[in-house]
């Protein structure tokens, strides 16, 4: 299965993981908080809001703390600032990433993402250097085991998705930033169970890895992900569904 649907699905199974912890709460926040800094803090108005929300009614986040980090992002309430920078580079086996950070001390953040790519056989590029291979795409999944190809197709063309396709264990479904929500929407009222829904960085070529450059890859993500500046992470690595059983994922 490509980076962008593969990854997402393990770090669906770890969500429960991650808010003990307490990570998926405090990005949650972070992005709540510069959504609505940025865009209003009014969700119908502002989409990137309105997907931060959706993110954590997802995680069970209590209304209170929805709304305290709205409100400090319009400023009724005292927050701290937050930068936003993005990163980009290369993993093991030449693949390209892009790193989404949120920081309150940007030079700690670029040391940090630089020591985690370094140790794991990559390297932090110039800006530009990898950008060119993703696109911003909408993108839901479903078990392709629970749901038959032709029920998927009818509600992502009612709902205005570009494409469906089969990944592996799961369908596929992609849509435009702007459809996404009316996308989603859609399966939710139908009673579907999606497995992944989020706007995401979408790769347009990927590069196949098997063993070791496997394994090391996905122990890269999983640094990213759990460093505390880092919100999102994209990466155009392919690894075929036998390698990933191999490995126990």
């Amino acid at each position: 299965m490509s980076g962008h649907s593969k990854w997402h699905s393990i770090r669906h199974k770890k969500g429960a993981l991650d808010a003990k912890r307490g990570k998926l709460f405090t990005k949650i926040i972070r992005e709540i908080t510069v959504a609505a800094r940025q865009g209003g803090g009014d969700p119908e108005a502002n989409p990137r809001l309105r997907t931060a929300i959706a993110k954590a009614k997802e995680a069970n986040m209590p209304k209170d703390n929805i709304e305290k980090a709205i409100k400090k992002g319009t400023g009724e309430l005292e927050g701290y600032y937050l930068e936003e920078v993005i990163y980009e580079g290369y993993g093991p086996g030449g693949v390209a990433i892009m790193i989404d950070v949120m920081t309150d001390n940007k030079n700690r953040a670029t040391a940090e993402i630089r020591n985690i790519l370094t140790k794991s056989g990559g390297n932090l590029g110039e800006n530009g250097c990898v950008a060119w291979i993703f696109d911003t795409k909408g993108i839901i999944t479903l078990s392709a085991d629970k749901y038959d190809e032709d029920t998927v197709m009818e509600v992502a063309l009612e709902g205005g998705a570009d494409d469906i396709k089969r990944d592996g264990e799961v369908w596929e479904i992609i849509a435009s930033p702007e459809a996404f929500h009316s996308v989603k929407n859609l399966f939710q009222q139908k009673e579907f169970e999606l497995l992944v829904n989020d706007i995401m960085r979408v790769p347009n070529t990927t590069v196949k890895l098997v063993g070791k450059d496997a394994e090391r890859i996905l122990n890269l993500m999983e640094k990213l992900e759990d460093n505390d500046d880092v919100q999102n992470v994209a990466a155009n690595f392919d690894i075929p569904d036998e390698v990933m059983q191999k490995i126990g994922q």
